[in-house]
């Protein structure tokens, strides 16, 4: 059986013409949306949700694309754009009684969040990101030989068909490498949750791609236009991430100042997947983060 975040009820909720998203719900109170990353589904969040969910209304979707969410064929970059991911979140949580709430996001999620925060500032109360620069910030502090460490986010900028066929000739090995090189404590993800992150990336190869070509793209344009424009996050925010900058040669709490006025910057010891590996703290950081 497919391991599920115990107390939480699943639910599918319509977002957009032909797409669903499958979404774990518990709690009361306001509402606090927890987007996943890669290579994983909502399942990254169960320590973190179950905590919350103590006094809040806590909803954990899979993305579009990934999970057990729907997987709409790319049609251009607009299918799986950050702008359309944000806004089936905005339509998740109006469609489940919530106009306005915060949202954390990890990874590939924090990236949905932080669009989200930006297209939908009356929305999004509170934003909280987790181990990633906004996509414009990651592209341009990619260079030289220390850019392999994210080999994989150029494979799945490649135009449609090889990447797909690449990653799919060996599916379990790709998705797996991340799951074992990106975390500190591999006991964090224990065998079912790690076979249930490695089924659903297995049955999701063309939209995962697809979400990574996006932010190749389309992506890149939307934080250029919002960089250019001045645009900046109205809410207080919260980034949690590993210390890259050291190693890839950039101030990453001035990146993201330039973004966020009301700013919480923290550099943590974790690894990459710090809701599994620390999830009490990850946690206190979302509590403390609600209450400003």
């Amino acid at each position: 059986m497919t391991p599920a975040i115990t107390g939480f009820d699943y639910r599918r909720v319509p977002v957009a013409d032909g797409v669903s998203l499958n979404a774990a719900v518990a709690g009361t109170g306001s509402a606090v949306v927890l987007l996943h990353g890669f290579p994983q589904t909502h399942l990254m969040w169960r320590h973190v949700a179950a905590d919350l969910a103590a006094d809040h209304t806590v909803i954990c979707p899979d993305l579009r694309g990934y999970g057990a969410s729907d997987k709409p064929a790319e049609a251009g970059g607009a299918t799986y754009s950050k702008r359309t991911m944000a806004a089936d979140i905005v339509a998740l949580a109006r469609a489940l009684g919530h106009e306005r709430f915060a949202l954390a996001g990890h990874d590939r999620g924090a990236l949905v969040a932080f669009r989200a925060a930006l297209d939908h500032p009356a929305a999004v109360t509170h934003l909280a990101c987790l181990d990633v620069l906004p996509t414009l910030d990651m592209w341009e502090v990619m260079h030289g030989t220390t850019a392999a460490v994210g080999f994989h986010l150029y494979l799945m900028a490649q135009p449609p068909g090889l990447p797909e066929q690449m990653i799919s000739a060996c599916a379990d090995a790709f998705f797996g490498h991340f799951l074992d090189s990106w975390t500190n404590d591999p006991g964090a993800i224990p065998a079912d949750v790690r076979a249930a992150y490695l089924d659903a990336c297995r049955n999701a190869v063309p939209s995962i791609v697809a979400d990574y070509r996006a932010s190749a793209g389309v992506d890149v344009e939307h934080d250029r236009s919002d960089r250019d424009a001045g645009s900046r996050l109205r809410m207080p925010v919260t980034v949690l991430q590993q210390d890259w900058g050291t190693a890839l040669g950039y101030d990453a709490p001035a990146l993201w100042r330039a973004w966020a006025a009301d700013l919480r910057h923290v550099s943590v010891a974790y690894g990459h997947f710090m809701a599994e590996e620390a999830p009490a703290d990850i946690a206190k950081a979302l509590r403390d983060l609600l209450t400003r």
